[in-house]
């Protein structure tokens, strides 16, 4: 039996739907996630692209270099990141999930940058960088 994660924006316009379990799922305290999602940190899903269906209204997208960030052009809920740099890979916020509980963070990335009011003493590895190796420098956005 296939394992089918779904979520959606706010306004439920844009419809996703997985059909595997992720392949990663962390915490993000990177300054780029806190301007794309407006919060301290973010935490996302990952997926292979391969696995994963959208349907509804066609989500809008926002590129800088290699990343591009997915979100609804009606409601503006944020909804993915995809890097160039990791092919056939998804990220969706962890909120955007329908039911986020099920998706426990592994490990928190980008910790050089977290804010020092953020406190989360939950025993998770910490990477001073990047998590996800990119092939153009190793560790880096």
């Amino acid at each position: 039996m296939t394992t089918v994660h779904a979520g959606s924006c706010r306004c439920g316009k844009v419809r996703f739907e997985a059909s595997a379990e992720p392949h990663h799922v962390s915490y993000c305290h990177c300054g780029d996630c806190r301007k794309a999602t407006g919060s301290p940190v973010t935490a996302f899903v990952g997926f292979n692209e391969s696995e994963v269906e959208f349907s509804g209204k066609d989500a809008k997208t926002f590129e800088n270099g290699p990343v591009r960030r997915g979100f609804c052009g009606i409601c503006g809920s944020p909804l993915y990141y995809a890097d160039a740099r990791l092919p056939g890979k998804i990220y969706f916020m962890l909120g955007a999930m329908d039911q986020p509980a099920y998706f426990k963070p592994t490990l928190h990335a980008y910790v050089r940058e977290q804010l020092p009011f953020v406190h989360m003493p939950d025993g998770l590895p910490r990477h001073l960088k990047s998590s996800v190796p990119r092939p153009d420098n190793g560790t880096d956005k």
